[in-house]
């Protein structure tokens, strides 16, 4: 079997033999592979009423247990955005009913973002429909190879998750 980057690949060594191109046969099929999964996600989350970032702040505060609640400066964390768009996203959020802000009671100058029951079961929703559609995308794989590859793709991604 023949993919894009197999004819990719072949045209650098064809035109700069010079270089090392292996790193392409991997990182390039990575890329590419997060385009694709970017578009399936995006379809899943729609399906749901959610853009992907929704679904990223309502997933953190759905990990969070109940009463399912973070800091505004958690989700920050969580999700890897500045304070404006995490600000941002919260006035949305708050306008369509799926989060509510409520006071710190360890802080009084602080807020806590609590879910509501909608935004508890629109997240819910969205997981479900997205996990189906990724079973679908890991489906031509074992059980085993998915365990290796994400053995792998963890080694990879480690370093860069691990930054202070």
């Amino acid at each position: 079997m023949e993919d894009e980057v197999d004819r990719l690949v072949a045209a650098w060594r064809r035109e700069r033999p010079d270089l090392d191109v292996e790193p392409l046969e991997v990182l390039s099929r990575v890329s590419r592979l997060a385009r694709h999964l970017d578009r399936a996600r995006r379809t899943a989350f729609a399906e749901h009423g959610l853009e992907p970032w929704e679904f990223d702040v309502l997933t953190a505060l759905r990990r969070a247990g109940s009463p399912y609640q973070l800091s505004p400066g958690q989700l920050l964390t969580q999700t890897l955005v500045t304070s404006g768009t995490m600000t941002n996203r919260i006035d949305r959020l708050t306008g369509k009913g799926l989060v509510k802000r409520l006071p710190d009671p360890d802080d009084r100058r602080g807020v806590l973002v609590r879910l509501t029951d909608d935004g508890r079961d629109r997240a819910d929703q969205a997981l479900a429909g997205l996990l189906a559609h990724e079973r679908e995308l890991l489906a031509q794989l074992t059980s085993a190879q998915q365990g290796e590859l994400a053995g792998l793709l963890r080694q990879l991604v480690a370093p860069f998750d691990n930054i202070p």
